[in-house]
């Protein structure tokens, strides 16, 4: 009866102290079968100085992912320069050169913007000195890409806040930039669709947009390119405005990513006490003396411990989530109960929180 009292205190106490052993650090297991979306970099402007001499500063602006850490590289700079995201997505730093600096006017300045262990890089083409220009892109032979068209969704006015909608169509598999006179640095398009390249620019207070203003559209595969000149008005007359080649679907988008989370389940007090009983009876046959009490301890924590694993493994649930990426740019999450089907790299639409593949 003596050693049936002691077993009992002693699970008791495995049952107090154990949780505070285990304190689970996580109850959500989550297995990726593909990696994270790279973070994007939709901008990249320098304010051009008149001279490069230490004690002057180079004001850098970024505009891209939002929440990511963004560092420069200036070739000659002899420190990397870290960036602050004033507003979602902004980020702006300034870079004071030092007497130990070797900097030049078409020294390459590298941007990474990182978001956990996905990460981005832009090398600017724009000179840090006025009146330099912009750094020649080399020409290399063979096919050059080719731009079929190039329009404008004019914006009513062009104040701050106003969107001027651009589309390109062209070689597919490239990338497509543009720049506005009266706007800093340039605009990227992403391929929205196989060699249509779409964005929207939100005109900023600070720029200085005219009607007429000279857009330049830039289609890069490799070292080479081509360029168009836009043929349209900025803002609209109050006339209809002209639309775009072909609008965006909203609810349109490709899998990136499908995911299974496992929900791990956790062990009640009745799996602690069963298992801690079942370990104090075996630590019992132990030793002797001090030694079986400590071995009884050992067994009631051990025990208890394997009680509850066991327990909250039979509790654990999965599902699947499949990440969308849709074409206006943003992340959509759908869950299921079962493997849905889908892969990454499939085009679907989403209706009501269900998937269906594009036909």
């Amino acid at each position: 009866m003596k050693m049936i009292h002691q077993l009992i205190a002693l699970t008791l106490a495995a049952s107090v102290l154990l949780p505070l052993a285990l304190m689970p650090s996580a109850t959500l297991a989550q297995i990726q079968y593909t990696t994270q979306t790279a973070p994007r970099i939709a901008g990249f402007n320098v304010d051009e100085v008149s001279r490069l001499r230490p004690g002057v500063e180079l004001n850098f602006e970024i505009d891209g992912t939002p929440g990511a850490l963004t560092t420069l590289h200036i070739a000659g700079a002899v420190r990397n320069l870290t960036l602050t995201e004033v507003q979602p997505g902004q980020y702006q730093g300034t870079y004071t050169i030092s007497s130990r600096d070797k900097i030049q006017a078409r020294s390459p300045v590298t941007a990474n913007l990182r978001i956990g262990n996905q990460v981005t890089t832009l090398i600017l083409t724009e000179s840090l000195q006025k009146g330099v220009g912009v750094h020649s892109v080399r020409m290399a032979p063979g096919l050059q890409p080719k731009i079929e068209h190039f329009n404008v969704d004019p914006a009513a006015t062009l104040s701050g806040g106003s969107e001027l909608y651009f589309s390109v169509l062209g070689t597919p598999g490239g990338q497509a930039d543009l720049t506005i006179a009266g706007v800093k640095g340039k605009i990227l398009l992403p391929e929205v669709k196989s060699g249509e390249y779409a964005g929207t620019y939100t005109i900023k207070n600070r720029d200085r947009i005219s009607r007429n203003s000279l857009v330049t559209a830039n289609l890069h595969q490799g070292e080479r390119v081509t360029s168009a000149t836009l043929g349209n008005d900025l803002q609209s007359d109050g006339a209809p405005i002209r639309q775009p080649v072909s609008q965006l679907c909203t609810t349109c988008g490709v899998v990136e990513a499908v995911n299974l989370i496992e929900v791990k389940g956790e062990g009640s007090y009745l799996g602690i006490l069963g298992g801690g009983v079942v370990g104090a009876l075996l630590g019992s046959q132990v030793g002797g003396g001090s030694g079986r009490t400590a071995a009884q301890i050992a067994g009631a924590l051990g025990g208890a411990y394997a009680g509850r694993a066991l327990e909250g493994k039979s509790r654990s649930s999965n599902h699947f989530e499949v990440v969308v990426r849709l074409q206006a740019g943003t992340a959509q999450t759908v869950t299921y109960a079962a493997d849905p089907g889908f892969k990454p790299g499939d085009k679907v639409q989403i209706h009501e929180g269900v998937l269906t593949h594009q036909p």
